[in-house]
């Protein structure tokens, strides 16, 4: 989930929510999407080695699954323990790259608004990094 390089979000974060991410519903956001939910329930569930599987290569080589695990909680508590999740759009990135905007209410009731970085390898769309900010939007 943690992302390194210098190519990763800024612009494409600055756009996705500066523009209110128009929502696209293809086969990859779908795709995708179901990658991003399926991560969130193995949280939900503590099954960090499940939730691990869904992160790319690239997160493999940076982390080991415990502190993987450590990263998520510490990092990410809205995502290391949701109660709910929508897909608010996607957005194209270079390199066959897509990001997701996906809104997220924690356990602890406080929305984020995550932008995740996604990639296709050979088993498919898996998780390269995430940012979040806090959603100032009012939720029902």
């Amino acid at each position: 989930m943690a992302r390194t390089g210098a190519g990763l979000l800024p612009a494409v974060t600055l756009l996705l929510w500066a523009a209110g991410a128009v929502a696209q519903v293809d086969a990859d956001t779908e795709a995708a999407g179901r990658v991003v939910m399926q991560q969130l329930e193995a949280f939900r569930r503590d099954d960090f080695d499940a939730a691990f599987d869904f992160a790319s290569a690239e997160i493999h080589e940076l982390f080991d699954r415990a502190r993987f695990e450590v990263m998520v909680r510490g990092g990410y508590p809205e995502i290391a323990r949701s109660a709910s999740a929508v897909i608010d759009g996607s957005e194209p990135g270079a390199g066959g790259r897509l990001y997701l905007l996906v809104r997220v209410r924690g356990a602890n009731g406080r929305w984020i608004e995550a932008v995740y970085e996604m990639v296709r390898e050979d088993r498919g769309w898996r998780i390269n990094g995430v940012v979040t900010r806090p959603d100032g939007r009012e939720k029902a």
